[in-house]
């Protein structure tokens, strides 16, 4: 690029203040082109755009003579950015089509005028005045020339630009189609004179929200213009990165416009560029602006790194919205690609028209003589100059030269959206027109009146037909606006591919769509996504931290974002099954956590059965003691009339060693699986049994006292003495602890049920006692019996008598008392199985002790030592 032309570039775009002659055109004047599309016949024409930014299109309707040809005219800047030439060939393109169409616009002429906005406010203002009063002179508000009429304006690609025209044009209601995408608080604007051909931009925040959450990015940067469409980016998606999860991990306003002679400043820019861009955690930006945007980024890399070598290190995913389009300038053509191998942006959706595809390939310098600014292009495209110039600066245009050979960041042989939006906004002033004047001739035709001339269409009147606009497009698709003067739609998800040839191509990877069905309005292929080089075609991470994996949640560093977090085990009984979850969830109560507190099992169910050891035990020495009591009744039974057998009432030992089978027996409902029958049967069977057995041993007490009182000169005890007293004893304890149970089973009976919490991995199967209250009145009665037979028996240990029982009656009532004593500890200590085994172990150790004490020393006497057992033997011992 030679040095000529930088200059004018710099001039043009980055000068710190403006020049003097700013109203004047910094192009030269062969620069303005004329030329037309005209028919065979025709009746009028319609024409003239601006397109600012190359850039400000208005179309015009002009009192031409019939059969006259419309004029094409554009000023383009001297130094333009070659990308977006193929707006102005999109719109050539557009308006070919329509006059070659004789259904659209019967005799009559398309035509336009293209204006450029210099990027400058001023400039945009003045060209707009242009447009609205020609004159050789600037006359602002003075129109002498009738035969151009202004009828509606496309532009521009900027929303500074399009609301400077905007300021103009509302004074006259004359139409504006924009083609670039606004702020959703600018798109808001109630302007009535104001169309938008791309959807509402809020489409595309929630897009890239969408975006953000498909690949876990929960920590990325912001890269924004410097300017008032910046702010109100963030002031809308930082909310809403909030809302959804997602931090900012920096926000970075890049200038408008570098001034290079203020060193200080450009420092501070670079610094807070390199910082940034070198997170190692954040790898996707969100980078908001227009396309001059993207040209800082290389030049801040080429600044810190001429040579381009560290460029291919930087692996990030650039996020791209609609307004930025890909564009290299003359200096930066030789720039590495490489940084933004994998970007993702969201572009206006468009289709691919291979007609246009043919037009570009007809497109050369001398194609059309009128073209004022296609050999700029060409120069600036090709670095080359036409010999007619004068200037070798360059090499020479041969004029042979193709744009399918020209890189995407010069120029680009598919249409872009952008250029897609001015090809739809021709269209639809097109159609608009078309439907006035269809409905204004048939309405004269029924009136009788003078035929209708589109010259004598004035620019308020287009409005109401184009709200009301409804065609399909050359590719099928329904052009429309909603209540808003939106265009409905949606946007393309690009992916960029670069190409060591400094060259790239941009694939669609999805689509949205507002208008679709819930749950398709954001579609994306993840598996056609190519990543930067150096993610290795992995889906990159961009997270203030690690993962917080399964097992473990998110835990809240104190003075972070809530994006930054540490993890935290779960908590007992809790679970975490997915990444960087808030809170772990309590697994449901039939289930437990695995070990590493992933995912919830199943509790096993358990139960003391009879098929376990410990069941097995206990049944065992339950039967034992049940036989071995057997035994011993049918011993005394057999030797029933022997004297050992008689001392203390025969009666009383049957009932003591029957009470003593049934507790024995009793222990078994204690096994297997609890039921409804065995709940209500096992505690009062229990405590009926073991109240019989305490009481006959309380009478045998009993009656040994009152024998002994009895045998004293002049007692009246010798009429309680008997067998009743002895049965009134054993009727009225074994009474009161049956009514206790008979209350208990009537108020609050036991039942089966499920304990959930007491271990971890099981769920036990045990019998709720109902009213823990009445079970501790039962042992407690039962308790009461003891201590009252262990105190008299204690008193009538030493009493002189032959048959004297009362020494192995305070043996066996106070292992008794001893084993239910520790029995209250241990039963509330444990759970489960263990505690179902205390209770059988106390009644087994109870029962045990009462056989062994009572009826073991009679037993070895009647078995072992007969001799022993008569009146006299016993007499002597005694003595």
């Amino acid at each position: 690029m030679s040095s000529q032309i930088y200059y004018i570039f710099y001039e043009a775009f980055f000068k710190e203040k403006p020049s003097q002659n700013l109203f004047e055109v910094p192009c030269n004047a062969e620069m303005a082109m004329e030329t037309w599309y005209a028919k065979d016949h025709q009746e009028g024409h319609v024409g003239d755009t601006a397109v600012p930014g190359l850039g400000t299109q208005d179309l015009r309707v002009s009192n031409l003579p019939r059969n006259s040809p419309l004029k094409f005219h554009a000023n383009l800047i001297c130094s333009m950015i070659t990308k977006f030439y193929q707006h102005i060939l999109a719109l050539a393109f557009a308006v070919k089509v329509i006059n070659e169409n004789p259904n659209l616009l019967p005799n009559v002429t398309l035509g336009f005028h293209i204006y450029d906005s210099y990027y400058d406010a001023r400039m945009t203002y003045r060209t707009t005045l242009d447009l609205l009063f020609k004159m050789r002179r600037f006359a602002p508000n003075y129109k002498c020339d009738s035969q151009k009429n202004l009828i509606a304006i496309i532009g521009g690609l900027g929303s500074d630009t399009s609301f400077h025209i905007a300021d103009l044009l509302s004074l006259y209601n004359i139409p504006q189609l924009a083609y670039g995408s606004f702020p959703q608080e600018e798109s808001d604007v109630d302007h009535f004179y104001f169309y938008h051909m791309v959807p509402n931009e809020a489409y595309q925040y929630m897009a890239i929200i969408s975006l953000l959450l498909q690949f876990g990015w929960t920590w990325v940067g912001l890269f924004v213009m410097d300017d008032n469409a910046g702010e109100k980016f963030l002031q809308t998606m930082e909310p809403l990165l909030y809302q959804h999860g997602i931090c900012s991990a920096f926000t970075n306003r890049l200038p408008k416009i570098l001034r290079l002679d203020n060193l200080d400043e450009l420092y501070d820019i670079l610094k807070s560029f390199y910082v940034d861009v070198r997170d190692d955690k954040a790898n996707a930006f969100i980078l908001y602006g227009d396309s001059l945007t993207i040209n800082w980024l290389p030049t801040f890399m080429f600044i810190r790194d001429p040579e381009n070598k560290g460029n291919t290190s930087l692996r990030k995913v650039w996020i791209m919205t609609t307004q930025i389009d890909f564009i290299l300038l003359n200096f930066q053509k030789s720039w590495d690609l490489e940084l933004f191998q994998g970007a993702i942006s969201f572009t206006i959706h468009s289709n691919e028209l291979l007609e246009f595809n043919e037009f570009l390939h007809i497109i050369k310098p001398y194609w059309n003589p009128a073209d004022g600014f296609l050999k700029e292009f060409w120069e600036q495209a090709f670095d080359c100059t036409f010999p007619e110039l004068h200037l070798q600066l360059n090499e020479t245009c041969t004029g042979e030269e193709k744009l399918e050979c020209l890189p995407g960041h010069v120029f680009e042989m598919g249409m872009t959206g952008h250029s897609y939006s001015i090809h739809n906004a021709v269209f639809v002033v097109a159609h608009a027109l078309h439907a006035i004047y269809s409905y204004r001739s048939k309405h004269r035709a029924m009136m009788g009146g003078k035929r209708f001339e589109l010259q004598d269409l004035q620019p308020w009147q287009l409005h109401y037909f184009l709200q009301g606009i409804l065609f399909n497009n050359s590719e099928g698709e329904t052009m429309s606006f909603n209540d808003k003067r939106e265009l409905r739609g949606g946007f393309d998800i690009m992916n960029l591919i670069t190409f060591p040839n400094k060259s790239f191509f941009r694939m669609k990877v999805g689509r949205v769509d507002p208008d679709a069905l819930e749950g398709e309005a954001f579609i994306i292929h993840e598996d056609m996504i190519v990543w930067h080089r150096g993610f290795n075609q992995v889906i990159p991470l961009s997270l203030c931290n690690d993962h917080c994996h399964p097992g473990n949640q998110k835990k809240k560093k104190e003075g972070g974002k809530f994006c930054c977090y540490g993890c935290a085990p779960c908590s007992e009984g809790e679970i975490s099954n997915q990444d960087d979850m808030t809170n772990c969830a309590r697994c449901p109560k039939a289930q437990y956590p695995t070990k590493n507190k992933t995912a919830c099992i199943e509790k096993t169910i358990t139960f003391l059965s009879y098929e376990e050891p410990l069941g097995i035990s206990l049944a065992s020495v339950a039967l034992s003691f049940f036989f071995i009591t057997a035994l011993v009744l049918g011993t005394f039974i057999k030797y029933g009339d022997t004297p050992i057998v008689k001392a203390n009432n025969r009666d009383l030992t049957y009932s003591l060693l029957v009470s003593l089978l049934l507790c024995f027996l009793s222990s078994l409902l204690f096994l297997g699986e609890p039921s409804t029958a065995t709940c209500l049967l096992r505690q009062p069977t229990f405590g009926i049994t073991f109240s019989m057995a305490v009481s006959c041993v309380l009478a045998k007490t009993i009656t040994v006292v009152l024998a002994f009182m009895a045998t004293k000169p002049g007692s009246r005890m010798r009429k309680w003495v008997g067998k009743r007293l002895a049965f009134s004893v054993v009727i009225s304890c074994s009474l009161i602890q049956s009514t206790i149970c008979t209350v208990w089973l009537m108020t609050c009976s036991p039942f089966p049920d499920l304990d959930m919490n007491s271990l971890a991995e099981e769920i036990i199967v045990q019998c709720n006692e109902g009213s823990v209250t009445m079970f501790y009145c039962i042992l407690g009665y039962m308790g009461l019996l003891a201590i009252a037979s262990f105190v008299a028996a204690f008193a009538a240990r030493k009493l002189p008598d032959s048959f004297n029982e009362a020494k192995f009656i305070t043996f066996s009532m106070l292992l008794f008392c001893s084993v239910w004593l520790s029995f209250i500890p241990a039963y509330l200590s444990t759970s489960g199985k263990g505690m179902v085994a205390v209770e059988i172990f106390s009644i087994l150790a109870s029962g045990g002790g009462l056989l062994c004490c009572v009826f073991a020393p009679k037993c070895y006497i009647i078995i072992l030592k007969p001799e022993l057992n008569n009146r006299e033997q016993l007499i002597r011992r005694n003595n």
